[in-house]
């Protein structure tokens, strides 16, 4: 028997791998698709969205709508002394006194509805104030308090007198409330010595001191003090 030839071999080896090679695409066992082969043919690209962030809602600062002039009278918390605050235009100034011997008037500048006065002698005043009140802190001959004024429409308000006092110079303050009632200090220039200040007609702006007819001035926070 003669044996198959190099050739005979040769073919049928070729036609054996063409077979399996058709097999493999008919079972779906083929190579793995290359990586990209999706963009090659078309496919759109997948991107990932970042999401967008808002900045920070900020609410706007509140301001104080405080008057550019007002003026106001009360009493401190629990009644020991009264307080006067008049302000014109970014300046201030205040009274306090308890109508015996404590008193102080102080004076500065106010930038948004803010206040901080002072006197001498250490007395300062801070504090706020609106078109409703003045609100704050004041101290004077060594006591501190608290107090809130409400606004003081003429006469009510801050009245001063230079009179002259057995020939010698002296100084009041009063405070006039709302409700008519008042209280004020004399203090003589020599000796420094305070008294309870004697009435005053606020209609009229007088008062009689040492027997002398004497007439006050109303104080504005521009204008007054000592």
């Amino acid at each position: 028997m003669k044996h198959p030839g190099p050739l005979f071999t040769l073919l049928a080896g070729v036609a054996l791998a063409g077979g399996i090679g058709m097999a493999n695409l008919a079972t779906g066992t083929g190579a793995p698709p290359v990586a990209g082969a999706a963009n090659a043919a078309g496919a759109p690209p997948t991107t990932q969205q970042t999401p967008t962030t808002q900045p920070p809602t900020t609410q706007p600062a509140k301001t104080v709508d405080a008057p550019a002039r007002a003026d106001y009278a009360g009493h401190v918390d629990g009644g020991g002394a009264s307080v006067a605050v008049s302000v014109r235009d970014g300046h201030a100034i205040a009274y306090v006194c308890d109508g015996k011997k404590v008193e102080a008037w102080l004076q500065g500048v106010t930038v948004g509805g803010k206040l901080d006065l002072k006197g001498t002698k250490g007395a300062n005043l801070a504090g706020s104030y609106d078109a409703a009140a003045v609100t704050g802190s004041v101290t004077a001959g060594g006591k501190t308090w608290k107090f809130t004024a409400g606004p003081a429409k003429k006469p009510a308000g801050l009245y001063r007198a230079t009179p002259k006092v057995k020939g010698k110079g002296a100084k009041v303050g009063w405070i006039v409330q709302a409700d008519g009632s008042q209280v004020g200090i004399l203090t003589t220039d020599d000796d420094q010595q305070s008294i309870a200040a004697p009435a005053l007609d606020p209609a009229a702006g007088t008062a009689t001191v040492d027997g002398a007819p004497v007439t006050a001035e109303a104080i504005s926070g521009i204008a007054g003090g000592f």
